[in-house]
This record gives C-alpha cells, sequence and structure tokens, in this order.
C-alpha cells in the first residue's frame, strides 16, 4: 500500500448535542445566548418579518394581476424547422426529440421568423399567418391540430 494508491476514510462528524453539560461547548444556555426571544422554545420571528418596520412586500407598490388561466405555448421559428429532413412530420413530440423545444407546454406555435427551404407537414395547436404562409411557399403542409 502507497500513499497515492489510498483511499479518503469517510468522514464521520457526530451530532452536536447541545444543553449536555460544560464539556460539551454548548451546556447552560445550549448556544442561544442569554434572554430573549431567540433564546425560547419556538422563539423567533417568522419569514419576512422586519422587527416591526412596514415590510418589504407591503411598501413596494402593487401593479396588475397574474392570469391563472394564461396558456404557454412552446414557440418556434419557422427557420428552425429547416433541420428536419424533407417531407418529414414536424410535431412537438419530434421538436422534444430533436432538443428544440423542452416542453409542450399548452401546444406548440410556430411563428414565421427566418426562411423555410424544406416540405415540411408540420403539426401544432397554432400558427402565425407569416409562419403559414412560409410552409405552404416552400410546398409544405400546415395541420391545425
Amino acid at each position: 500500500m502507497k500513499l497515492h494508491t489510498m483511499n479518503l476514510a469517510e468522514t464521520r462528524t457526530e451530532r452536536n448535542r447541545v444543553g449536555r453539560g460544560p464539556g460539551s461547548g454548548n451546556g447552560k444556555t445550549s448556544g442561544r445566548g442569554q434572554k430573549g426571544q431567540k433564546s425560547r422554545s419556538g422563539g423567533g420571528v417568522r419569514l419576512g418579518f422586519e422587527g416591526g418596520q412596514t415590510p418589504l412586500a407591503r411598501r413596494l407598490p402593487k401593479r396588475g394581476f397574474t392570469n391563472f388561466n394564461r396558456k404557454e405555448y412552446a414557440i418556434v421559428n419557422v427557420e428552425t424547422l429547416n433541420a428536419f429532413e424533407d417531407g418529414a412530420t414536424v410535431n412537438a413530440a419530434a421538436l422534444i426529440e430533436a432538443g428544440v423545444i423542452k416542453k409542450e407546454l399548452s401546444g406548440l406555435k410556430v411563428l414565421g421568423n427566418g426562411e423555410l427551404t424544406k416540405k415540411l407537414t408540420v403539426q401544432a395547436v397554432k400558427f402565425s399567418k407569416s409562419a403559414q404562409e412560409a410552409i405552404e411557399k416552400a410546398g409544405g403542409k400546415v395541420e391545425v391540430l
């Protein structure tokens, strides 16, 4: 056995047992100091409490609202569809497999940025007008799901 062939031993740190006498280093007050809110059991302040000062969340102005019914679409531009071979069917599953999009979300939306050079059948939930024109101009087909 040589020094450079040895493996590191697993480090085992004993858990800190507070309130077990002066020899432990955390006896008597158990590392909580003397009196006060933080020394009591169950003591301490709630999350966001700023000592009685008006909290930041209440000081800042509030505007607008979040629509919880909002639909988020996976967006793809027409130019990215050139990665597929001629005559292929492009849908959300194919794009996820190709690594173009991560998730389908509420469906696939195709936008018309760039130029399409291949004849493809594109299946999506939504198309912009320019995307639809670009796909049909290249000789492809648009299928709304």
